[in-house]
């Protein structure tokens, strides 16, 4: 990795887009979503605050949220990539982000409750690598704050409290239960990312990669693309709407996959992301330089 300055130009960029940009095709939901509560006025009304604020974002580069939440890179480097090197450069634009007000300071220690003035500490950021035989980077960064990730659920089935059997009957009861749960405590509407086995570290993994997929994505297998149909119908039906005050507008989307299983785990497993969500992505040359914008 040759050229450090401009990596780090860079992936500072990134930051600033993902904590203080909203993603369009999240900002089309939320408007569609907003578009069909006509005729609840309290909902309309959380809408037209959520749309204000999206908008001041943009155009005052402040964060969307004064939680700038836990920063998770995704990337696909070549196999013979120098890991490392991007790491530190990674780190030191997260420094530089949180200096520029890109980031709040947002990561503290669990033992003093000491806040880390630059969001670098052990477990931050974290990073999920995959190597293969590509010839550019792609960076993918997710930003989830506290709200939404306390909500999260995970689920070993049979499931008597939520009356939940081992099949995709059951599946749904326990994604239900979820939203149900959550209530406006996750800042909904929200998208839901959702594993179906695996065990139970991998499982949140699989269920969190789910937010790189657009809202409008749905799953290629055919039976998961049905009942994230299904699961969106239910949920307008619950009446929680935006922010938990009322409306059909409870969901912005769900992303359904599957893992295997050990015969003796049978795992759903729920993250729920809030409506700032908060996902960029970029595609750079092997010396740092930007090729593309993703999403």
């Amino acid at each position: 990795m040759k050229n450090n300055s401009l990596f780090q130009k860079n992936l500072l960029e990134l930051i600033r887009r993902t904590s203080t940009d909203l993603p369009s095709d999240v900002e089309l939901a939320l408007r569609r979503a907003a578009a069909r509560e006509r005729k609840h006025p309290v909902a309309r009304e959380t809408f037209d605050t959520i749309l204000r604020n999206v908008r001041l974002a943009r155009r005052n580069d402040a964060p969307l949220c004064q939680d700038t939440g836990t920063l998770t890179f995704y990337c696909r480097v070549p196999a013979s990539f120098d890991v490392n090197a991007l790491k530190a450069a990674m780190r030191n634009a997260i420094a530089d982000a949180t200096q520029r007000g890109y980031l709040r300071q947002n990561c503290v220690d669990s033992l003093t409750g000491t806040t880390y003035p630059t969001n670098i500490a052990h477990g931050s950021p974290v990073f999920r690598w995959e190597q293969g035989a590509n010839k550019t980077l792609d960076v993918r960064l997710v930003m989830k704050g506290g709200g939404c990730e306390n909500v999260g659920k995970q689920y070993s089935l049979p499931d008597a409290h939520v009356q939940a059997g081992r099949d995709l009957g059951g599946v749904r009861r326990c994604v239900l239960d979820a939203i149900h749960e959550a209530q406006g405590k996750g800042c909904a509407p929200g998208v839901l990312g959702v594993c179906i086995g695996g065990d139970r570290e991998g499982a949140y993994a699989c269920a969190k990669e789910q937010f790189l997929r657009k809202v409008t994505e749905a799953s290629r297998v055919s039976e998961l693309a049905k009942l994230e149909r299904r699961i969106m119908k239910d949920a307008r039906e619950l009446g929680i709407g935006a922010m938990g005050l009322g409306g059909s507008a409870t969901l912005l989307g769900v992303k359904l996959a599957a893992l295997s299983r050990v015969p003796a785990s049978f795992f759903v497993t729920v993250s729920y992301m809030c409506w700032a969500f908060r996902r960029r992505g970029v595609q750079l040359s092997l010396n740092g330089g930007l090729r593309r914008w993703l999403y």
